[in-house]
């Protein structure tokens, strides 16, 4: 897939001002600095779409972006953020999944997960959450240059027998790198097939 526009829309934090229509979208959430906004900035080559930054837990809203005035990548915020204080996790906590249960025209979530870490009991209870709702989704292991190939493959392989134990099938799984800009065409190649086939 070729990006030729990437616009901002809208943001919000109120799933029923989201716009309006039935273009398909796209929705990347993970853990707070996981790297969302470097991804989404590398996939659209735009770089500042989504607003950096190297404090946790930045993005607080709903942002709505219109890639080639055909589909919305959609920034949600990052979950699992501690020093929000509990008011603000369940604030921003109603905000994701108000908008991942509520929205129609939601395609496909990408779960951000940073390969660096061991299987994370948070990211596991929300991807549980996720296939009990049945959600689609897939993953997207961030920031695979920071690790060697042998340490790279010990966590995924560690990731990939927690999550059999919970499903029988494994989602569709992404490896990135937003410096060295690895994965763009895989996963826009995946967001053209699914278009293709919702749209022939």
């Amino acid at each position: 897939m070729d990006i030729k526009s990437a616009e901002f829309v809208i943001s919000n934090t109120d799933v029923r001002k989201c716009p309006e229509g039935n273009r398909m979208e796209y929705a990347f959430i993970g853990r707070s600095n996981v790297g969302k906004s470097s991804l989404i900035n590398m996939l659209t080559h735009k770089k500042g779409l989504a607003m950096t930054s190297q404090k946790p837990g930045k993005t607080q809203l709903i942002n709505h972006f219109l890639i080639n005035n055909t589909w919305f990548l959609v920034d949600l915020p990052g979950y699992g953020y501690a020093r929000r204080g509990m008011e603000g996790r369940e604030r921003i906590q109603h905000i994701i999944e108000d908008y991942i249960l509520q929205r129609e025209q939601l395609t496909s979530l990408f779960v951000l997960l940073d390969c660096r870490h061991e299987p994370q009991q948070i990211d596991l209870e929300f991807m549980e959450w996720l296939g009990e709702n049945a959600v689609p989704f897939a993953i997207i292991f961030t920031k695979i240059d920071k690790l060697g190939r042998g340490r790279l493959q010990e966590n995924l392989k560690a990731y990939h027998s927690h999550l059999l134990e919970t499903w029988e099938e494994l989602p569709p799984i992404f490896l990135s790198s937003a410096e060295k800009r690895e994965g763009r065409d895989e996963i826009l190649n995946y967001i053209e097939e699914i278009n293709r086939n919702i749209n022939p």
